[in-house]
């Protein structure tokens, strides 16, 4: 039976969706992301218009995009917001909150944190530590984490390329073969990373060229039975492309991880080091970047002395690349 496993870590919190030896779904959390759908914060008004504008009452002053705003509003007038998705990170830019009015009498107060929605799946729920064993590298967590940066995922017969733009998520489907095989088995690959790495927005998938109506419409049912709802979708056409539309409260792993990797090395960097062996100085060696982001955060390093019972080190090495290394 499917199960979750959820780690509070330092600097980020983590889950995975296991079913035997597979990662069904992977979701961090990370600290200082901002308010989380559902959150009730305040705000002030800064544009009005057709693009209403507000600050959020939150650490950092954070934007939010408005929806709902009574015509007669001004500029400056104090409002109570809910979020409806999370700011976002793209190539090159990032996208602000968004919020809508909140209803009369709502509550300030942050929306649900990702141990209380796995919870919420009614799925069991296990709880590591990191003296237990090491459950989610046993079940590819570090290895999920090496396709989300490359884009790369190979299954059976083929592989998938995925790449985040600002667009879209594009998903090319690149094998040999017969043509109809690898497009079958290119869509429950590319099923399955879409639900797994949580991928909302407009995704595009390249399927191989497929002559016939009967080989479109198969693929079609394939991604119809690997992918869950909801979404919408079109037909694989001529050309063999479909696009998926999902929902987009928050941003998914590829994002998270490709677009923020100072973050995402500093976050494995400290899961490493919460499970390295020995006594003595617990030294954390990584480029500098990664250094400068931990040492920017004091409540991290602290946390770690208090877990593992050893004085914590920082050093940087130039010449370091990835996510460093802890002993």
């Amino acid at each position: 039976m499917a199960e979750w496993l959820y780690e509070a870590g330092i600097g980020e919190v983590r889950a995975a969706l296991v079913d035997g030896d597979d990662i069904l779904e992977a979701r961090i959390e990370r600290d200082g992301a901002g308010p989380r759908v559902g959150a009730v914060v305040a705000a002030r008004l800064v544009e009005a218009g057709k693009s209403p504008l507000v600050t959020l009452d939150w650490p950092g002053a954070p934007a939010a995009s408005l929806t709902g705003l009574p015509a007669a509003t001004s500029i400056g007038a104090a409002l109570t917001v809910e979020i409806t998705r999370m700011a976002l990170r793209e190539r090159g830019r990032g996208k602000p909150a968004r919020a809508r009015v909140a209803e009369a009498g709502a509550v300030i107060g942050d929306g649900p944190d990702l141990r209380a929605r796995i919870a919420a799946s009614g799925l069991p729920v296990t709880e590591l530590r990191a003296t237990d064993p090491d459950r989610l590298e046993q079940a590819g967590w570090s290895e999920l984490f090496d396709h989300v940066r490359t884009g790369h995922w190979p299954f059976d017969g083929g592989a998938l390329w995925v790449d985040a733009t600002p667009a879209m998520v594009l998903i090319d489907i690149d094998g040999d073969g017969d043509a109809l095989a690898l497009a079958t088995a290119g869509a429950k690959a590319a099923a399955a990373v879409i639900r797994c790495c949580d991928i909302g927005g407009s995704i595009g998938i390249d399927f191989p060229s497929l002559p016939g109506r009967a080989g479109r419409h198969a693929i079609d049912a394939a991604i119809d039975a690997a992918l869950p709802q909801p979404y919408e979708r079109t037909a694989v056409n001529g050309f063999g492309l479909m696009q998926i539309i999902r929902r987009r409260d928050r941003p998914s792993l590829i994002e998270q991880v490709v677009l923020d990797p100072v973050a995402t090395d500093a976050a494995l960097l400290l899961r490493q080091a919460e499970r390295a062996v020995g006594t003595g100085v617990l030294t954390l060696t990584a480029r500098p970047a990664v250094i400068d982001h931990i040492a920017a955060h004091p409540a991290w390093t602290a946390l770690l002395q208090t877990r593992t019972g050893r004085p914590v080190q920082l050093t940087v090495d130039a010449a370091s690349k990835g996510t460093g290394h802890a002993q």
